[in-house]
This record gives structure tokens, C-alpha cells and sequence, in this order.
């Protein structure tokens, strides 16, 4: 039986033609030895963030069916670009949107999850002897509308497509070689870990670290998909993501920046309208909560992330 596997490269990776070209010698190596290749990619660099802002500047008030398809643009583009230098190359590539690889998700926009793949598309190019690449983080729902999946929605879909070919291995390429015992921008000494459980993974992605969002490890735990993850730009040992619990040992520590926002009123206990609108507030938004207390003069809530000051003034402007 052929071997698959599944390479996904992040925006940072496939930032400039530049580092395409890396990013095809990296794929054209393992294709060379005899492996079939399905490649997904990330936007190049700051495309998305530069998509919001320009769709920001046109209205205060984007349909959210339009936003995705906006943003899905910018996987599309990166894809077919290396479609393009590969075929270049001499290797026989194809680029596939999300809908085109068969990739079915829930409707709500911009935070979807993967409902299932139908892998024919995929399987059919790679069984005529092609690179398939795929775009990261977007599908379609019921109503064949493009979705977008969210924070670390190009993990997501490698690890998804890993599992439903049943892949060897999924790679994830990024500009950091794998795991550490701490931040090495900001702690000396670090050291890289060769192994990780799936359940310490999910623990250091759910605490702030940014080299795998959980919901990709949460397959790949469920359909016992080892994630690796490995630099772009050095041949270094990366770190393995599997069922393999190598000892129990401490791995690592990581500092977390959080929100608190606090909310102050005396008898604000008692003023379930107001409660009522923050709760709405922060389900509307999918805001992810460490903790939510109440007292006689506050309200205090901690954040898991950074809420930014154009969050901060839509509650301003909800409470006042």
C-alpha cells in the first residue's frame, strides 16, 4: 500500500516566492522517494490580516457569509502559486479549494468545524501520480457556502486530511523546529522536546502555546494521527505528537497573557438585564472565558485571550 502523507506548511513558510521555492524542495524530496503528498497551506504572511482590514474600510457591518468568502481568498492564492512553481519544476501538482478536496463543515462562519471529508477528489488526483494542495482552514456547509474555520484552521485541516486518508504522518512546517521546555524568545536555556503526548500537547496549546491549536491535536488523538512538527528553514529533529507517554516528567512552562475586564457598579448583583447582555455579549463573540465572577459592586472576567480595545469598546458601548 502506498504511503501518504500530509505536509502543511504555515503563512510565515510561504511567505514570498522566496521561500516557496523552500518550501518545494522540501515537498519534491519526500515526493521523490516514492510517497504520495498532499500539501496544505496557510495564507502568505499577513494576507488575512490585510483582507479584514481592507473589508473594514468598505463597512462597519460585514455579512459574515461574505467575510468568508473574502478570506478564503488568500489560501487560494498561496496554493495555486506553488501549483504553479512546482508544475515549473516538473513535478505534476494541483491546486484543490477547500469544496473542491471535499471538505464539509457547520455553517457558522469564521469559527466552522469539519463535519467530514469526501476524499475522492483527492485520492483520484493522487492516484494519477500529483501533488494535491489543498487550502487550509476553509470548507463549505450544507448550503455550499465557504466557511472559514478559525484560529489554527490550516492545523485543523492537515490533521483532518491526515486522518480521513489514513495518512502515515502529518507534518507541520512553521518557522520554529518543534516543541520547548519554555518559550525560547523569551527563556534562556530551553531545551526541545522529542516527544509529547497528545494530552500534554492539548494542555501547552490550551495555556497559550502557539505552535499547534488544540482542535487539530484533539484529531489527531482521536484518530491516532502523529503530528510533527518541524521548521521550514533547518533539517533539525523536530517534536512528535503521539499516544506515546514517554515518562511522566515535567515538560514545560508556559506564561499566558490574559484580559481581565472588570465592570463596576454598586448593586450590580442585582442587575440580571446587564448580566444578561455581558453573557450574550461574550457568546456572540465565541470569547473563551478562564473565569466569570460576580460580586455586590463588579463583575470580573478573565479572558483566555487578549481581548482587543475594539472588543472593549463594543462593550462600552453595549453597557453605557
Amino acid at each position: 500500500m502506498d504511503t501518504i502523507m500530509v505536509l502543511k506548511f504555515g503563512g510565515s513558510s510561504v511567505a514570498n516566492n522566496e521561500k516557496l521555492q523552500l518550501v518545494a524542495k522540501r515537498i519534491t524530496k519526500i515526493y521523490d522517494k516514492g510517497d504520495k503528498v498532499v500539501v496544505v497551506l496557510s495564507a502568505q504572511g499577513k494576507t488575512t490580516d490585510k483582507l479584514i482590514k481592507e473589508a473594514k474600510e468598505l463597512s462597519s457591518n460585514i455579512p459574515n457569509r461574505e467575510l468568508d468568502a473574502l478570506l478564503s481568498c488568500g489560501e487560494q492564492m498561496s496554493t495555486a502559486k506553488l501549483s504553479i512553481l512546482l508544475n515549473y519544476m516538473g513535478y505534476p501538482a494541483i491546486s484543490l479549494t477547500g469544496w473542491q478536496a471535499g471538505i464539509f463543515t457547520t455553517n457558522n462562519n469564521q469559527n466552522a468545524n469539519i463535519i467530514r471529508i469526501d476524499t475522492s477528489r483527492i485520492l483520484k488526483e493522487l492516484n494519477e501520480g500529483k501533488i494535491v494542495i489543498v487550502t487550509g482552514f476553509q470548507g463549505i456547509d450544507e448550503n455550499l457556502d465557504i466557511t472559514t474555520l478559525g484560529r489554527g484552521g490550516s492545523d485543523t485541516t492537515a490533521v483532518a486530511i491526515a486522518a480521513a486518508l489514513h495518512a502515515k504522518n502529518c507534518y507541520i512546517f512553521s518557522d520554529v523546529d518543534g516543541v520547548y521546555t519554555a518559550d525560547p524568545n523569551k527563556v534562556e536555556n530551553t531545551k526541545k522536546l522529542e516527544n509529547l503526548s497528545y494530552e500534554e500537547m492539548m494542555q501547552l496549546s490550551s495555556e497559550g502555546a502557539k505552535v499547534l491549536h488544540n482542535r487539530c491535536v484533539e484529531i489527531g488523538e482521536k484518530f491516532k494521527i502523529p503530528i510533527i512538527t518541524k521548521s521550514t528553514f533547518n533539517d533539525k529533529p523536530g517534536t512528535v505528537i503521539s499516544d506515546k507517554i514517554e515518562e511522566n516528567t515535567i515538560k514545560s512552562i508556559i506564561k499566558k497573557e490574559v484580559s481581565r475586564v472588570s465592570v463596576i457598579g454598586n448593586g450590580i448583583i442585582r442587575n440580571f438585564d446587564l448580566i444578561e447582555k455581558i453573557i450574550d455579549f461574550i457568546k456572540k463573540k465565541e470569547l473563551e472565558l478562564l473565569n466569570f465572577e460576580i460580586s455586590e459592586t463588579k463583575i470580573s472576567i478573565v479572558f483566555k485571550n487578549i481581548i482587543d480595545d475594539e472588543k472593549i469598546n463594543e462593550l462600552h458601548e453595549l453597557i453605557f
